[in-house]
């Protein structure tokens, strides 16, 4: 039962940020999936920041993308077609080989999930990589305390808005976040229980920073780099923690982008700044995956998702997520 497919190629490296001829739809043809493999049909898949990092010939914790073939990325769907008794037809599956509507991999590289405990989509969201994110951040490299100050750059999207949720059923405080535009400002209070949230176009970060913290933060949860970086180390207390998760106010730079001009504060406050790859954390995934069940199901979790369908729409969506279009996790839903 061949299927024919389509699937977003990168076929020019983006320089700066990246537009929409730096790819294409391309139609091919899956056969049959042989002994060990299985054929997937892709239902939701992920667009992340990280991937505008592959899209660069440059060497980095992940291999960059060929130019010329399908692009890869988290997503779930349905075995279609099974040539391994261990992940039967009708399963639902988590893989990595999304950006396409129907995927044949091993079948060593899917790992089934449970559809009826949540949503398919779930498990690119809180149950998957972006909850464990924030999860790793804010336990293995800036331990959340009881009684912390926390501030999240980036919180009304996919990771910031899930991390200051579980910053607070860590112990903290106070947790304050950062987001672009008001009414994005606004749903950090009223719907991600921020205690309170700053519109980073409004004003001077820093002095609006140290507003809502006055005393000072313990922990900051970087997504963006940049001046939030600058204005967490001035707010930061002794001994604060710094978790680098992400920068994404300058993954389409085309220059060396300097880093903050008060570093040196990083010395006499004795911060710890340590940036991270989640994949680098396993050994918490299953502590994370009981606790993030747990939280959903008492629906003390808030996840968020902004929805485009179809896959000829998945360069478009990605697009939009890297200008900040989203509030909580992007995804792509198929239709077949």
């Amino acid at each position: 039962m061949s299927v024919i497919s389509r699937e977003v190629h990168l076929v020019a490296r983006p320089v700066g940020e990246p537009v929409p001829t730096d790819f294409a739809l391309v139609e091919t043809t899956l056969p049959d999936p042989g002994p060990g493999q299985v054929l997937v049909r892709n239902e939701w898949i992920s667009v992340d920041p990280y991937m505008r990092g592959r899209m660069n010939d440059s060497k980095s914790y992940v291999a960059p993308y060929r130019l010329g073939a399908a692009m890869e990325g988290g997503a779930v769907g349905t075995v279609v077609a099974s040539g391994d008794d261990s992940v039967p037809v009708g399963a639902t599956v988590l893989h990595f080989l999304g950006w396409r509507d129907h995927a044949l991999a091993p079948a060593e590289a899917v790992r089934v999930v449970d559809a009826g405990a949540a949503p398919a989509q779930a498990y690119l969201n809180a149950l998957g990589m972006i909850g464990f994110t924030a999860y790793v951040g804010l336990t293995e490299i800036a331990p959340v305390r009881e009684g912390d100050v926390v501030f999240v750059s980036g919180a009304a999207g996919a990771v910031g808005s899930l991390a200051g949720q579980i910053a607070r059923r860590l112990g903290a405080a106070k947790v304050i976040g950062s987001a672009g535009g008001p009414e994005k400002k606004r749903r950090l209070v009223e719907e991600f229980g921020y205690d309170a949230a700053i519109d980073y176009r409004e004003g001077r970060l820093e002095e609006q920073l140290a507003q809502a913290a006055p005393d000072g933060i313990d922990v900051y949860f970087d997504n963006v780099g940049g001046d939030h970086l600058r204005a967490a180390i001035a707010a930061a207390r002794d001994h604060a923690r710094i978790a680098l998760c992400g920068a994404i106010s300058q993954y389409n730079a085309t220059e060396p982008v300097p880093g903050p001009d008060n570093l040196f504060l990083a010395v006499g406050k004795r911060l710890t700044l340590r940036g991270f790859i989640v994949g680098d954390h396993s050994h918490l995934m299953g502590e994370y995956a009981r606790r993030a069940a747990g939280w959903l199901a008492d629906g003390d979790l808030r996840v968020e998702e902004t929805v485009v369908d179809g896959i000829d729409n998945a360069v478009t969506a990605f697009l939009d997520m890297m200008r900040g279009a989203n509030t909580g996790k992007m995804l792509v839903r198929l239709s077949h």
